[in-house]
């Protein structure tokens, strides 16, 4: 082998590794993106086959678990109501771990016309995983109900229920620091 076939090899080595290293941080994102972009794959049952029994249980238990928290937050919702301030320390005490740390609780409570209303969307933020402040932007400015902000925020969740739950337990908040 000549020095110039070894130069022209040497020089190809090298060039496909400067290649390698400047392209493979972009193939590694875009591999990334690619399976971040695929969606679950849902199997229709077949006609002639009969339906998976692990699916229809669990389908069951997450309607009773449905039934359960709208059972729950009537019963919440027929207790006595508690006044208790917007403003007052207990409140915001006891709704300090419920939204993010380090948020101003002063801040946090202005503008809601009651406890019960602030603990509500404060409890619906966390349950839900939406941001307290986007669901209190619906609710006071918006002038919508708990359960349409949330519904307009993230459509997959039953709206409803967790609107009621959210209740229940501001309700129950209010109960423990009222009395």
């Amino acid at each position: 082998m000549t020095i110039g076939k070894m130069t022209a090899l040497a020089f190809g080595l090298v060039g496909g590794f400067v290649l390698g290293v400047w392209t493979g941080p972009h193939l590694v994102q875009r591999a990334d993106r690619a399976e971040s972009a695929v969606h679950q794959t849902v199997v229709v049952p077949d006609a002639d086959h009969p339906r998976d029994a692990a699916l229809e249980a669990k389908q069951a238990r997450a309607a009773r678990a449905a039934a359960a928290r709208t059972a729950a937050a009537a019963a919440a919702a027929r207790t006595a109501r508690v006044n208790v301030d917007v403003d007052a320390p207990a409140l915001q005490e006891r709704l300090k771990p419920v939204l993010n740390r380090g948020a101003n609780m002063a801040l946090a409570a202005e503008g809601f016309r009651s406890a019960e209303q602030f603990a509500t969307v404060a409890h619906a933020s966390r349950n839900t995983e939406v941001p307290f402040v986007l669901l209190k932007h619906r609710v006071l400015n918006e002038g919508k109900s708990v359960a349409e902000a949330i519904r307009e925020s993230k459509p997959a969740v039953d709206a409803g229920v967790e609107a009621n739950l959210a209740l229940a337990q501001a309700q129950s908040d209010l109960v423990a620091i009222g009395g």
